[in-house]
């Protein structure tokens, strides 16, 4: 080997050398910076004419294993999913108050049964009966607030949705950005170690919201597909568009995300025809959508079952009751039911007219069955009015059914026949129409329908009902808007549903109350209805056909819902004494000590009420599934998310102590280094005296 190819393998070997320590000192000064993978200068032997010719080496390469960081993208989408889950969800426990806790939902609706209790006591006190009204009135308050605030739960998750979006968008561009400074560096034979590390930090941002895939290209660029394998960036990049929705807090629809191709331009880019819908798009983005889309609505749906079964509750006994003295006039609330509509009540019913100290003036007992099955409400005033003579009037107007006697001093009461008690939709006369109700809803008429495929719908031209169909992870399969073209009845509205894309997902049938149910496919389990607007009003009594046939439990009435404001001002006027049948005219019928609708009150609390598609069960039962189910939950997502964030922070550190720094590690290195640059150095030196000594000897 010659003295110039000796100085020539030493210098490669300094400069070798100097290029190992500069990376050695760039990992050291990055030990703690967040995605710095390690830099290592590959070194070779040098050849030459088949010779040994001093080091090879190239640019600084990124240490790092595609499949541990692979691992951590996955593992950050199920803990971005699981934290957003568990933080709504542990907020929405909150609400609900623990079971101890004096002004939460369970203590309110326990104050009911403990002051229903209290007023069964000899000749309830008024300040029981207030204590009773005031703790309904309480409960629905709070279940009102409750859903109020649900709804405010999900106008911050849509908020947090587009935010998400516009975050990914962001670092879609940044990563196809550094994508193309990565290409650049590669192709020009440079190192591009630190604009993958900070590509690596973007990614790993990226899969905490939205579950990735990603693909290594053989031009030193990435692409990105969701974990459902929409591409999200390959050769062009795309951009998530969210729509701005404006429906506020009382939204109940959302539009969908869809994706564009990014444009450069000022307009909107193409549309690539993906969209993203539902909760499996993963990470936080996905959970968002589940929570927006399922987890809420569903508590929703349940508040609004629970609502529906302690209103029927109450009315089922305050309409069965009367006040002492009886009331001048008893009014309804409005129903669906005009006056040339089928009556549809069988069994009967008994009208009475008392005087102040409870003597009977008057009574007739109106068999709705002998009317005939073609009889309408028109005809059951008629027979009362004949029953009752010139002593008291009904009228039906607006939908709403009203009694009043004609002297001013006189009241009015109705019951139930004891052998055969009046009903329609399993409801008597006086609850139907809510003649003494104690919870009245201005949105609801709190009862079952009771139509039958044969009855008119009543609904106009041009009012229309729209509904969607969500699987079990809030995914919309398809939706559809009803106009009731088919035909005029309730049958007619039943076979235009099944008709619909929507009826291929199930089936809509009409029960013997007149409450449309849906039964998704055996496929379908956990599949959900929610109506996404309802501008229909049934022959201009108010009520709409998602109200009418209790299509869902988030249709209840709750957000208009009140204890009767007047018994709440005066608890007097709550009826707790019962109607003596059978009592001669002249005699006493109503006693002022009577307190028997107190106990019914007890005992109807704890009685089942048949609640649709939602069983036949008891409001404590109801409370205790709804309370239970939510507080299983907000337990569930936590501990989901210990377990999430315990995976992803194992394969953060499996990765980081694969590419991480190790101090230790780098100082071996260091002095490895060194030695090799005093080796060249030395190398150097000796070739330079060689060279002294070759000249000495020429001279």
């Amino acid at each position: 080997m010659s003295l110039n190819e000796i100085l020539g393998s030493a210098v490669s070997g300094l400069a070798a050398s100097q290029a190992g320590l500069r990376s050695v000192s760039n990992n050291i000064a990055n030990v703690s910076t967040p995605g710095y993978a390690r830099e290592k200068v590959a070194q070779t032997t040098g050849v030459t004419a088949g010779q040994v010719n001093g080091v090879r080496f190239g640019e600084p390469s990124r240490i790092a294993d595609r499949f541990l960081e692979a691992t951590v993208f996955r593992r950050a989408g199920d803990m971005g999913s699981a934290e957003v889950t568990s933080s709504y969800l542990g907020r929405l426990q909150s609400l609900l108050g623990a079971p101890g806790a004096e002004y939460g939902l369970p203590s309110r609706l326990d104050a009911i049964d403990a002051s229903a209790v209290a007023m069964t006591g000899v000749q309830a006190s008024p300040q029981s009966v207030a204590a009773f009204t005031s703790n309904v009135q309480d409960a629905i308050s709070s279940m009102n607030q409750l859903g109020s605030d649900v709804a405010s739960l999900r106008a911050d998750v849509q908020s947090e949705v587009g935010d998400s979006v516009d975050r990914i968008n962001s670092l879609l561009v940044r990563i196809n950005d550094l994508n193309g400074t990565v290409s650049r560096l590669d192709g020009s034979g440079h190192s591009s170690a630190g604009v993958q590390d900070q590509r690596m930090s973007a990614i790993e941002e990226l899969s905490g919201l939205v579950k990735i895939n990603v693909r290594e290209q053989g031009d030193g660029r990435v692409a990105i597909d969701t974990a459902s394998g929409t591409p999200l960036l390959d050769n062009r990049l795309r951009q998530l568009s969210l729509p701005l929705s404006g429906g506020g807090v009382t939204q109940t629809n959302y539009p969908v995300i869809t994706l564009r191709f990014a444009d450069t331009g000022s307009g909107a880019g193409i549309a690539t025809g993906d969209k993203i819908d539902s909760a499996a798009v993963g990470g936080k983005l996905g959970g968002l959508i589940d929570l927006r889309d399922r987890a809420l609505p569903v508590f929703t749906e349940k508040l609004g079952v629970l609502f529906t079964g302690l209103a029927q509750t109450l009315n089922a006994v305050s309409n069965a009751g009367t006040t002492v003295p009886a009331p001048n006039q008893l009014t309804g609330r409005a129903s669906a039911l005009t006056g040339t509509d089928r009556l549809g009540f069988t069994g009967s019913a008994v009208f009475a007219v008392t005087k102040a100290n409870g003597e009977l003036v008057a009574s007739t007992t109106v068999d709705f069955s002998a009317l005939g099955a073609s009889a309408t409400v028109d005809d059951a005033v008629t027979a009362i009015n004949a029953g009752l003579g010139a002593t008291a009037t009904a009228s039906f107007a607006g939908g709403a059914f009203s009694i009043k006697a004609t002297t001013s001093s006189n009241g009015v009461v109705i019951a139930q026949s004891p052998t055969a008690p009046s009903e329609r939709a399993g409801i008597g006369f006086s609850q139907y129409f809510g003649m003494n109700d104690v919870v009245r809803s201005a949105s609801s008429a709190l009862v079952p329908s009771g139509f039958t495929p044969s009855d008119a719908h009543g609904f106009a031209v041009g009012q229309a009902t729209n509904l969607v169909l969500r699987d079990a992870s809030g995914r919309t399969l398809t939706s559809h808007t009803m106009t009731g073209s088919v035909g005029p009845t309730f049958g007619d509205l039943v076979t235009e549903l099944n008709a619909s894309p929507i009826g291929s997902f199930g089936n809509f049938a009409m029960d013997d109350k007149g409450r449309i149910q849906f039964a998704p496919n055996a496929n379908l389990v956990g599949a959900a209805l929610s109506v996404g607007s309802d501008s229909t009003d049934r022959l201009g009594t108010g009520q709409s056909f998602s109200s009418i046939v209790q299509l869902t439990g988030a249709q209840s009435g709750l957000a208009k819902a009140a204890v009767r404001p007047d018994i709440l001002a005066s608890p007097g006027k709550l009826g707790l004494a019962r109607f003596q049948i059978g009592t001669a005219i002249g005699a006493k019928a109503l006693g002022a000590g009577d307190n028997r609708g107190a106990t019914a009150f007890v005992d109807q609390l704890a009685a089942n009420v048949d609640l649709g598609k939602d069983g036949i069960t008891t409001t404590a039962a109801r409370t205790a599934d709804l309370l239970g189910n939510a507080g299983t939950a907000a337990s569930q997502a936590a501990s989901t998310l210990a377990d999430a964030t315990a995976r992803r922070d194992d394969a953060a550190n499996r990765r980081d102590s694969f590419s991480g720094v190790n101090i230790d590690e780098e100082l071996a290195n260091m002095v490895v280094l060194q030695n090799s640059y005093s080796a060249s150095a030395r190398l150097i030196t000796t070739a330079s005296e060689m060279y002294d000594t070759l000249l000495a000897m020429i001279r």
